[in-house]
């Protein structure tokens, strides 16, 4: 009888590959360990949703905090998913090894799917015997036939003969199992490496030196304009995102705001003690004209926008012209963006 320690996500392909696992004759016991990382959106409810749906079971969380840098695959300096995706499994499973020790278990079970972001089996099967797991892995939805069950688990070890699933068919085995086949957790797209767009805001930013978790959060803001070579200019539009923001401002940003109520909330970052005077002033201009321009300012109407550094009191008022569109601001000289949400960029046009 062996014991199981399940890679947890919460996606429906984890959930479905633990439950196949668990209900073969051959398993005694299975633990669920599930990682947060940076690069992870994470859901309140998950212990919730673990305690309802698998109740009585071990439920571990782990923070990858200290590691994220490794799991940023670049190739040269621009962003690749699938070497992130490698990169990622190969931590992922190192650090599950030590858990396992600790627990006594002697298998791991994945909810991996051949071909998922451009990792095919035989790279599935190489990860695991990089990190010494060759042949105690088990990866149900790597199996031609998933929801037959198995005589012995070692059936569900090698990935190299399995199918492509698609989302339609694993849903199709929750069913199977009498699970709810939704995505209660909105763990689907739980991995913002995943989000076109984001693995190249964190190349760029990799590219720094000295960068914080703080300025890898602001990256999460569909409207973030990086001006070289060391400014940052985030607008926060609605009020989840204002909430989110204001928790990042650090003493030395500018917040900039409009004068009219419910308007966007800006922040501004760079080493302002660099800067002379001129430089000072053009960027807090030029953040205040993007400022009016996303608080649907008129073309040719000038906008009163206040601005102010955190670590003082005193506010200055500004009376700016918003530019023709947000379009214009990418076109300016050594501003990059990088739009995240397509439906963001089109609502801006």
């Amino acid at each position: 009888m062996a014991k199981v320690l399940s890679l947890f996500s919460g996606s429906l392909a984890s959930r479905v590959a633990t439950r196949l696992v668990e209900r073969q004759p051959g398993v005694e016991e299975v633990y669920l360990l599930h990682f947060r990382s940076p690069f992870a959106r994470e859901c309140d409810h998950m212990r919730r949703f673990v305690q309802q749906e698998w109740p009585g079971v071990s439920f571990r969380t782990q923070s990858l905090k200290r590691e994220y840098r490794d799991l940023i695959g670049l190739s040269g300096e621009s962003f690749s998913l699938p070497r992130s995706c490698i990169n990622c499994r190969k931590l992922l499973l190192t650090r599950a090894v030590r858990y396992m020790e600790r627990i006594g278990a002697d298998l791991i079970v994945t909810g991996e799917v051949v071909g998922r972001h451009g990792l095919w089996g035989g790279e599935l099967a190489e990860i695991a015997e990089s990190v010494g797991l060759g042949g105690r892995i088990l990866r149900p939805l790597c199996s031609p036939e998933p929801a037959s069950g198995v005589d012995d688990l070692s059936e569900w070890m090698d990935p190299r003969g399995g199918p492509r699933l698609s989302a339609e068919d694993v849903e199709g085995l929750a069913e199977g199992l009498g699970m709810d086949p939704s995505d209660p957790l909105a763990a689907q797209n739980r991995c913002k490496l995943t989000t076109p767009g984001f693995g190249d805001r964190v190349a760029d930013l990799f590219c720094e030196s000295g960068f914080t978790l703080n300025e890898l959060r602001l990256l999460d803001f569909p409207i973030y304009y990086a001006i070289y070579p060391n400014i940052k200019i985030v607008v926060a539009i609605d009020g989840g995102e204002k909430g989110r923001l204001q928790n990042l401002f650090l003493p030395q940003d500018l917040r900039v705001y409009p004068a009219t109520p419910h308007g966007p909330m800006t922040l501004v970052r760079t080493d302002w003690d660099k800067k002379s005077d001129f430089a000072r002033e053009r960027i807090i201009k030029l953040a205040s004209r993007i400022t009016a321009t996303h608080a649907d300012g008129r073309p040719g109407v000038p906008v009163p926008v206040y601005y102010r550094f955190e670590s003082e009191d005193e506010k200055w008022l500004l009376n700016v012209l918003p530019f023709d569109s947000p379009e214009d601001v990418c076109a300016l000289k050594a501003v990059r963006v990088v739009p995240l949400e397509l439906h963001r960029v089109s609502a801006l046009k």
